[in-house]
């Protein structure tokens, strides 16, 4: 009755990823996934053993397609900074270096870095990860009305940067673009 589909779509679709399939992930998008780890924890050792817990755990064995392997491998990355920061609404703010920011983009990244975490946590993964706010509010143990609040918050506090910047050069390609320039659809 289904033989067809094991030579189709669904026959591809359902290979696994192998240890090596993750070792390749995390060495080809080290950078991402180390960016996405620090840009999270906000510190650098927390972030390295996110990293590398995140490795371990995909090459330990998940039963993952492997066309899935590089969001999986992104997803655990967050799972682990999620279990490593445990942001919740209302935590307080991290304090700003004394560093004065080069560009636009500097300065919107030392706003997401001052960012409360839980804040900071929802601007990531809804905003530059992407993620629905139903996978984002799972993922956190929050409610979809906290996430909302957090990303509005989130996006305020980056645009305020970016204005008080107004007066210093933009780098094309860099963080700020990254940020889209603040995608206000999603903030709704």
């Amino acid at each position: 009755m289904f033989s067809h589909i094991k030579n189709g779509s669904f026959g591809r679709a359902s290979e696994y990823a192998s240890a090596e399939d993750f070792c390749r992930v995390f060495n080809q998008d080290m950078d991402v996934l180390y960016w996405l780890a620090l840009t999270l924890t906000g510190d650098e050792t927390k972030a390295e053993q996110c990293f590398v817990s995140g490795l371990a755990e995909c090459i330990e064995g998940n039963s993952v397609f492997k066309d899935w392997a590089r969001s999986w491998s992104k997803r655990v990355v967050i799972k682990n900074a999620i279990r490593i920061i445990l942001p919740r609404p209302g935590s307080t703010p991290t304090p700003l270096s004394d560093t004065q920011p080069a560009s636009q983009a500097e300065a919107a990244m030392t706003a997401v870095k001052a960012m409360r975490p839980f804040d900071r946590f929802v601007f990531v993964m809804s905003v530059l990860e992407g993620y629905t706010d139903r996978d984002s509010a799972i993922l956190l143990g929050c409610s979809p009305t906290d996430l909302v609040k957090a990303r509005f918050r989130a996006v305020q506090e980056i645009a305020r940067a970016i204005e008080v910047s107004a007066g210093l050069p933009e780098v094309p390609g860099h963080e700020l673009q990254q940020i889209g320039v603040l995608n206000e659809a999603r903030i709704a």
